[in-house]
């Protein structure tokens, strides 16, 4: 996958909009019914990046970050300051944040995982790009030392240095990126005086990972 393992700087993002989306596909029948589905078993984040910039000197960071991406050829990470934890965005991760597996006695690898909602409606997102050194892992309630696991940065895998016991619960807290890419070729910017200029919004969008 065409991906650099690099991060948007955060003063660039300053004022950015964006959120999740969902497509869902609604046939009206002639009875005045619905029938809804959807070919999406995710959400997909959108955003919108620049368009508050005003210093001549971010403008042309971006401008670089966004050539050194080639345009929409390269992905890269994306702080989404709404949603960036596995805990709500003000509160502090902890081991118990969220439910990866149940263990079975063999099996010793899981994929960092975060829920959104409550029993069985709720929605799950994999976590493929973890920060490093903010991963946290416990075991039947219990937190494991940094050094019985690992965790691959770039796929969100973490591998235990031991197997669950059956039925022991695998939980993580942790913060994240969000795999994007640019969603234009082209970057725009007014020149409104010597020291300021205007960029027209840059948009990103999520990638599959």
């Amino acid at each position: 996958m065409a991906f650099h393992e690099v991060r948007l700087p955060a003063r660039l993002a300053f004022g950015s909009t964006g959120g999740v989306e969902r497509r869902t596909e609604v046939v009206t029948l002639a009875s005045g019914f619905e029938r809804r589905s959807t070919p999406w078993a995710a959400g997909r984040r959108r955003y919108l990046i620049g368009a508050n910039l005003r210093s001549l000197d971010d403008m042309a960071a971006l401008t670089g970050f966004f050539e050194a991406r080639r345009g929409r050829l390269y992905g890269f990470r994306f702080r989404d300051f709404a949603d960036f934890k596995s805990c709500a965005p003000g509160a502090a991760t902890t081991a118990l944040d969220q439910v990866l597996g149940e263990g079975d006695g063999t099996r010793m690898s899981f994929p960092l995982r975060k829920r959104y909602g409550e029993d069985e409606t709720a929605a799950e997102r994999v976590i493929a790009k973890p920060v490093e050194g903010t991963v946290r892992i416990a075991v039947d309630g219990s937190e494991l030392a940094a050094d019985v696991f690992s965790v691959d940065p770039t796929t969100g895998l973490v591998t235990l240095a031991a197997a669950p016991g059956a039925g022991e619960a695998v939980t993580a807290g942790f913060e994240f990126d969000t795999p994007v890419r640019f969603d234009t070729d082209r970057i725009e910017v007014t020149l409104e005086s010597f020291a300021a200029g205007r960029m027209a919004a840059a948009p990103l969008i999520e990638m599959r990972v």
